[in-house]
């Protein structure tokens, strides 16, 4: 597949069949495609053919599902489980944009360390000897990214905090009675 320049979208229609069609291409073309598609780094869209309708998150979603299905899944159950009671809860929005944050800084860090690796051992690694590297630096990079989420934690509980101080102050000034504390419904 050609990779498409940054400032052009390729179009994948969706036809009520459920088959996918490349504009680019004038081909249909398969989940594992469209796989591709991301894996290459191509910037593409999918919409329904009749309705126009973005896609393009769906098809994203039914990708990760397939690769969780089939082999070793990145997710676990309780994971799983703790994004879904995110949905509708007032932090949704936070809990989005923290976890596109953290993968962006996950990206940041393997491409320093293949920059990294590069410059120490040059291009004499192929993509089998590079696997096996970084199947040794596992425990390493878990330990790692295991500081990286305790301290972002306690950046996170600090914040919380002083949002409630904040808060507390801000509307000390306002005669709120508790729950509990008034003596008006007593007899």
């Amino acid at each position: 597949m050609t990779t498409s320049s940054s400032d052009t979208v390729r179009l994948i229609k969706k036809y009520p069949n459920r088959r996918l069609y490349d504009t680019q291409t004038s081909a249909y073309i398969t989940l594992s495609d469209v796989k591709q598609l991301v894996l290459d780094a191509d910037v593409f869209k999918v919409v329904d053919a009749k309705s126009g309708e973005d896609l393009t998150r769906s098809i994203l979603l039914q990708i990760i599902l397939e690769e969780e299905t089939g082999g070793v899944p990145m997710f676990s159950a309780n994971m799983l489980s703790q994004i879904i009671r995110f949905y509708g809860h007032a932090m949704q929005g936070v809990m989005g944009s923290f976890l596109e944050k953290n993968m962006q800084a996950f990206m940041e860090i393997q491409d320093r360390m293949a920059e990294q690796s590069k410059g120490l051992y040059g291009n004499q690694f192929g993509p089998e000897t590079w696997a096996q590297f970084m199947s040794l630096q596992a425990p390493v990079l878990q330990n790692m990214m295991t500081n990286y989420v305790d301290q972002s934690k306690n950046l996170f509980v600090q914040m919380q905090d002083q949002m409630q101080d904040q808060t507390r102050s801000m509307f000390s000034v306002f005669p709120f009675v508790p729950p509990g504390g008034s003596d008006s419904g007593k007899k």
